[in-house]
């Protein structure tokens, strides 16, 4: 088994933080994780494997050039797996700058580091580093969004309508541009709704059940019909690993868990769950509240992931009623995380 060396940035994350506990199980790798370790990144996340012998946590901003060059000549990765990202839509619509320089400047620098690492100019591979691989994590949010049919496809046209999807799908491009223009080894996923354990306590899932616990108002935005494709994350994780190591260079990869569900389902589902598991004098639902729309809401996302499964024989696990008992019991054992 090849051992390789690995960046894996916002590792500290939700998502990075299970990619990197699934990656240690399931190969001898060795690790770094640069975060930042802004609000939305938490050491807790990795607390499993802090002192792993294959794994190195680094503090630092992937803005930081001067950073990202000094990491990547001294452990000179062969892969990169590139998480961290600004991803709330509610903060790009009150703060947009950070997801600016995050999200476009903070690839930027990785891509230009990486090009610089691995090759001697376009399409020119160092000996050391012809096996590199840039895996770059993205959002079915660049799409836009759908009507009540269809399904986003690797073909269909961008149309961000956020902050955030706008500076993703400029990240995206940016990526494609370093295939391109480099021969840069890169691979795209582009995933649906994500949610299970470590999840920030700002996000839809974990707000209902805070809410729901501490006997709060329930909000959910609008009629509560947006319509999001639902995956589980380590099933995101398995799909990222399986793109990294088989995908084609250059290629996107959308990874979604064909789990469609509106939101108001999200909270009833949830509520009954906990009427089970955890009893009150009143039904948990009772709480729900409907609140004023956020601005620009896309409707409904949902991912045809036909292509990985097809391709790469990815294929998901678990479906949302599995995934979220498991999500719902991990919290439950977790408090202090929501």
């Amino acid at each position: 088994m090849n051992n390789d060396k690995v960046l894996i940035t916002g590792g500290a994350g939700f998502i990075g933080s299970n990619y990197v506990a699934y990656i240690l199980a399931q190969t001898n790798d060795e690790i770094v994780v640069l975060d930042k370790l802004t609000y939305a990144g938490d050491k807790r996340n990795l607390a499993s494997i802090w002192d792993h012998p294959n794994f190195t946590f680094v503090q630092g901003d992937i803005c930081d050039a001067e950073l990202v060059t000094s990491l990547f000549e001294l452990h000179k990765f062969s892969k990169v797996v590139h998480f961290a990202a600004e991803s709330h839509v509610d903060n790009s619509i009150t703060g947009p700058a950070a997801f600016i320089q995050t999200n476009i400047v903070g690839t930027f620098n990785l891509l230009q580091s990486a090009y610089k690492t691995w090759m001697d100019g376009p399409n020119l591979f160092k000996e050391t580093h012809k096996s590199a691989r840039f895996l770059h994590v993205s959002t079915d949010e660049v799409y836009g969004t759908l009507g009540e049919t269809g399904l986003f496809t690797e073909k269909t046209p961008y149309a961000p309508n956020s902050p955030y999807s706008a500076s993703k799908a400029s990240s995206d491009f940016i990526v494609r541009s370093y295939f391109h223009t480099y021969g840069l080894p890169v691979v795209t996923t582009n995933c649906s709704n994500n949610y299970g354990p470590n999840q920030h306590k700002e996000k839809l899932i974990p707000t209902i059940i805070r809410k729901a616990i501490s006997g709060e108002a329930i909000p959910i935005y609008g009629d509560g019909k947006n319509v999001r494709d639902w995956l589980y994350v380590l099933d995101h994780c398995k799909g990222i690993k399986l793109a990294i190591e088989k995908g084609i260079i250059g290629e996107t990869y959308n990874i979604g868990g064909n789990n469609e569900r509106d939101n108001l389902y999200i909270a009833h589902t949830i509520c009954d769950l906990l009427d089970a598991l955890k009893p009150k004098n009143s039904s948990y639902k009772e709480q729900i509240t409907f609140v004023q729309d956020r601005p620009g809401h896309d409707f409904r996302y949902a991912i045809d992931a036909s292509k990985i499964e097809g391709k790469l024989g990815w294929q998901a696990k678990e479906n949302f009623e599995s995934g979220i008992q498991k999500t719902i019991d991990w919290y439950l054992n977790n408090i202090d995380r929501l």
